[in-house]
């Protein structure tokens, strides 16, 4: 549907919402904005035939437009929505409902999808909702927050919230910062195809996708895209993280019909099992990295090979850290900037030096020769 006539039914419901008689064609004709009843006999017909299409759409999807008439002297009929067969009514909440929808709405911390979040929130506020659950005791959802602390993935955060003690500092937060997101997500939504760039683990090429995209989940801390793959004639699972390239969509809009009986989570969690956990071995700056430091250990003599490694860089701890997420782990630890190195393994190393080297190249700002980030960068080059 395009946005010219989604804007014209809109306008078209509000307009027979808002009156308590029958409006007839004419007069929808004049005050309705999108309609251009026009002079001649064919401009008339026109917009008439525009209206019975309109009136049956907004019939199709459950408005209740009624027919009649106001006077007993004419056979003209008109129209009208009742407002109390199709306003929605009030919607009680409990306190620990308020409380739910304020936290899932706060864990939103994607540019496309954080304001209508905090525009839900505000409204909730407005109703006298507690928007701030007193046993999260954390900032307000509705303030602007930074740091390495929103970055903080939801799966690993919302493991205290039975804690009195709260969450010491940082939010629970669903990260949505994969480059595809806004554009799957517009897809889905449009139910376009879409093709796209995407390299498997172990591949060296990337391969060219054509996807009927039927819904994107998100599934212990990752992006998923689920759909009908056209070239394999199957459906499929993709990580967003794993998409290399733009995602465009072709072809036109309502191209598809999602079939009833698809089950995002059991499809997403059936082709990927929980992976093993690996150890890594970072260097922290002290003072520095706090979440890292919760979910990791000091590092024991068996480390004395990878401590003459880092012996020029003063002031850190060595820390073991259990993940099982590589591309993950990567993201969160880079977000640390140079106060945290990773030294082992070789493959998680790999990754943050990639990612780091791509900031680079993407800001074109020289990394400074004597920093940690660089002397780590040259580690990752040389002979292990």
């Amino acid at each position: 549907m395009s946005r010219r006539r989604l804007e014209r039914l809109l306008n078209l419901t509000m307009c027979l919402m808002a009156t308590s008689r029958f409006l007839t064609v004419s007069q929808i004709g004049e005050m309705v904005d999108g309609y251009e009843p026009g002079e001649s006999e064919e401009a008339r017909e026109a917009f008439r035939r525009m209206f019975e299409r309109d009136k049956q759409s907004l019939r199709e999807i459950g408005i209740p437009v009624e027919t009649g008439s106001d006077s007993a002297f004419s056979d003209e009929l008109g129209y009208r929505i009742p407002r109390g067969d199709y306003a929605l009514g009030e919607i009680p909440l409990d306190p620990d409902e308020f409380a739910a929808l304020a936290l899932a709405a706060s864990l939103w911390s994607s540019e496309a999808l954080a304001a209508p979040a905090a525009s839900a929130l505000r409204k909730l506020a407005a109703a006298g909702a507690p928007v701030r659950p007193a046993a999260l005791r954390g900032p307000d959802p509705l303030a602007v927050s930074s740091g390495p602390a929103a970055g903080f993935d939801a799966a690993d955060g919302l493991g205290g919230l039975g804690s009195t003690d709260g969450f010491a500092g940082f939010e629970p937060r669903v990260d949505a910062t994969e480059p595809a997101f806004e554009a799957v997500l517009a897809a889905v939504q449009a139910r376009r195809e879409v093709r796209f760039p995407y390299r498997r683990p172990g591949q060296t090429e990337d391969t060219e996708r054509h996807l009927q995209p039927w819904g994107v989940l998100s599934w212990r801390g990752r992006w998923y895209l689920v759909g009908h793959d056209l070239n394999r004639q199957a459906s499929r699972v993709f990580r967003l993280s794993r998409v290399t390239g733009p995602v465009r969509a072709v072809g036109p809009a309502e191209a598809f019909t999602v079939p009833p009986e698809v089950d995002l989570r059991a499809m997403v969690s059936a082709t990927e099992p929980t992976e093993p956990s690996r150890t890594a071995l970072l260097w922290v700056r002290r003072g520095c990295g706090h979440a890292l430091r919760r979910h990791g250990r000091p590092a024991g003599p068996a480390r004395a090979a990878a401590a003459e490694r880092v012996g020029r860089l003063p002031g850190g701890d060595l820390l073991e850290v259990e993940f099982s997420d590589l591309e993950r782990f990567a993201r969160w630890a880079v977000g640390y900037g140079p106060d945290v190195v990773v030294l082992e393994p070789a493959d998680l190393r790999g990754e943050v030096v990639r990612r780091l080297r791509a900031t680079v190249a993407a800001t074109a700002l020289p990394t400074p020769a004597a920093s940690p980030v660089a002397r780590a960068a040259a580690v990752g080059t040389g002979p292990r």
